[in-house]
């Protein structure tokens, strides 16, 4: 685990491996012209007798988002590596925690403590700073038997900025909640079941402070979670709804999560192909962003009360699994008729979203990997957000952008609905049309968010996990995706924004 901490001496004075400043593109007009340095650079340039910015054009440096250049000091300071991160036209929070993250990820197993000079000139500027840095320097590495490439052990980052403290604390207690959900999102399936990620929440309450409730199989039949117990009934391993919650004493507002916790899809009986079944240990990653914001929130004691759920299950095929053309029974008694075992994910939040309303929330949010269509219409970077509110939607839009998490804000077409209707229960859990499938689930959800609430849901199926190459703070496999827009919206409730 990567340390980190404070400092406000110049950068040529410390005794650590590397040392990382930030560039900017040079004189659009000179195509020849070396890259500009950012502040926290000069001192490095002085120590270069001016000279840096040449050495590094002649590198290939050009200062654009996501360039990370290496060159040794040969003496020139005391740490024998200068690592130059490009930040683009902005230097911007974004601009310098993606910098951050990809300069420590590109030490790793070369040094061991680093400096980072990236332009802190503020509190915000320093804890981007940190949480890159933080972020940038995870590593999965629980099954790697052979070689490991061990991550930085120490990063400081060098500002004088007032307040940088409490915002460095800050970037500490969110980069461990997110490494918390990288870490589940990357675990193999064989484990972490259901009640394997139930006790993990249990754990992790017990250590915040936060109360914490868990229903098995046969509380769940009890109870009428027919959506739950449909989706897990396939597999050995029987699901559980696990909720958390967090209560502040002077708080009279409440705002409550949800999760989708898949601890594995194969679709069920109507099967997944082979490829698209591989990174499909991901679709617990929206309840695995629920239990990471839960503990940053209990950790950062935010003046709001705060719910979360997390409905477990592992979709499976077999002679128990629910058959398409069966019939749920959802928590507080709307039946669905399962057209398609594959859209299991809508089946357990439907359960979590109805029960959600005995909390009497102000606001509700549910998070998961829903939707193939997400990745067809936004990719794999970007949130989508629908919400049966537009002042809501903006502002959870709003409250992404603020956390550093792209989203963009998707409608809820009224008419999609029809495609929903069922023959033989109350509502299908597909449309019997193949366009607008992100929304059409977004519609299905709406049908079980209590009366007069307002709500918002996040589709993730891209964001949770990065089957590509690792860029800015962002790693290869499960990234942690939402965790903390809800710490965001959390605080924004709390403030009484949202």
């Amino acid at each position: 685990m990567t340390t980190i901490s404070l400092d406000s001496a110049a950068p040529s004075a410390l005794e650590v491996d590397a040392i990382v400043i930030g560039t900017l593109p040079g004189d659009s007009g000179d195509p020849a012209a070396p890259p500009r340095l950012a502040a926290g650079g000069q001192d490095v340039d002085r120590a270069f007798d001016g000279r840096l910015g040449d050495a590094l054009r002649s590198l290939g440096a050009t200062g654009k988002a996501g360039e990370i250049v290496k060159l040794p000091t040969l003496g020139a300071l005391p740490a024998p590596v200068l690592v130059a991160a490009g930040l683009g036209e902005e230097t911007g929070a974004d601009a310098l925690r993606r910098a951050a993250g990809a300069a420590v990820r590109a030490l790793a197993g070369s040094a061991r403590r680093v400096a980072v000079a990236l332009p802190a000139g503020s509190a915000d500027e320093a804890g981007a700073v940190a949480l890159g840095a933080l972020l940038g320097g995870y590593v999965f590495d629980r099954y790697r038997t052979g070689e490991r490439k061990d991550p930085v052990a120490e990063v400081i980052v060098l500002t004088g900025a007032e307040g940088a403290d409490r915002a460095l604390e800050r970037a500490r207690i969110l980069a461990d909640s997110v490494a918390l959900v990288r870490d589940l999102v990357n675990t193999p399936p064989m484990d972490l079941g259901p009640d394997d990620m139930a006790q993990i929440a249990a754990k992790v309450a017990d250590e915040v402070g936060l109360d914490a409730q868990i229903l098995d199989e046969r509380a769940l039949a009890d109870g009428g979670y027919g959506g739950i117990v449909g989706v897990g009934q396939g597999s050995a391993r029987p699901p559980r709804l696990v909720r958390l919650a967090y209560a502040h004493p002077e708080a009279d507002r409440t705002v409550v999560f949800v999760g989708k916790g898949i601890t594995f899809d194969t679709g069920g009986l109507s099967l997944k192909p082979t490829e698209s079944m591989d990174w499909m240990k991901s679709d617990m990653g929206g309840a695995g962003a629920v239990l990471g914001a839960l503990r940053a929130i209990g950790l950062l004691k935010p003046k709001v009360n705060v719910v979360g759920y997390l409905p477990l299950a592992e979709n499976m095929p077999s002679g128990t699994a629910q058959r398409p053309s069966d019939v749920l029974t959802i928590y507080g008694g709307k039946t669905v008729e399962v057209l398609n075992t594959d859209a299991e994910g809508r089946l357990v939040l439907a359960d979590a979203l109805v029960r959600s309303g005995e909390d009497s929330p102000d606001l509700l949010v549910d998070v998961a990997t829903l939707t193939g269509a997400q990745l067809v219409a936004l990719g794999t970077r970007t949130t989508g957000v629908m919400a049966n509110d537009d002042e809501v939607r903006a502002k959870v839009v709003d409250a992404a952008g603020r956390a550093g998490e792209p989203s963009w804000p998707m409608p809820l077409p009224p008419e999609l609905r029809k495609g929903l209707d069922s023959a033989v229960a109350d509502i299908a859990n597909i449309s019997n049309e193949r366009w607008g499938g992100m929304l059409v689930a977004g519609v299905f959800l709406k049908e079980f968010v209590p009366d007069g609430v307002r709500w918002a849901h996040l589709d993730i199926a891209g964001p949770a996990f990065n089957k590509g190459e690792p860029y800015g703070e962002v790693p290869k496999g499960g990234t942690g995706a939402a965790t903390r827009t809800l710490v965001q919206i959390a605080e924004d409730v709390a403030a009484g924004s949202l």
